[in-house]
């Protein structure tokens, strides 16, 4: 399994001269944010240098296409913990895709992989429906490929 240090070194070595953009270890909550004249490249911020984290964070950013790579947090509606089962069920149709990505990234690097309904404080769901949802998606993807960034990545780990 690769450090945080080398899946940094990895996504800059594979997206920083083609998609001017950086993976960098975050203190607060995990954003993405587009290039500004302040900072002149796109950062895909993680949580607190955590692993699965990182890979979370930029299985979205693998998913987002270009327009949205140009919004703060690629302009995804996002409810917080404490959800009730509409806000929940809506949550998981929208991670559906970018958690089996994040599978893939974590079998890829040799990382243990847990889907994640991020509702500690809400309404419970199952949890397994939903990572059937996401195993199913997983097949998919490995069925019809991938776009040119997670192909990329993939190979890159």
């Amino acid at each position: 399994m690769h450090q945080i240090a080398d899946l940094i070194s990895i996504f800059e070595r594979t997206f920083y001269q083609s998609h001017n953009t950086r993976l960098i270890k975050g203190d607060c909550e995990p954003v993405y944010l587009p290039a500004t004249e302040q900072v002149p490249y796109h950062q895909v911020v993680f949580a607190h240098g955590f692993y699965a984290s990182a890979l979370h964070e930029i299985a979205h950013w693998l998913v987002a296409g270009d327009a949205r790579r140009l919004l703060e947090d690629y302009g995804y509606w996002y409810c917080p913990d404490g959800r009730d089962k509409q806000k929940q069920a809506e949550f998981e149709k929208v991670e559906v895709k970018p958690q089996a990505i994040e599978w893939l990234l974590s079998t890829a690097a040799g990382f243990n992989f847990n889907v994640s309904v991020d509702n500690l404080n809400g309404e419970q769901t199952c949890r397994f429906d939903f990572q059937q949802r996401v195993h199913v998606q997983v097949l998919s993807l490995i069925e019809n490929g991938f776009n040119s960034r997670t192909e990329s990545l993939l190979k890159a780990l």
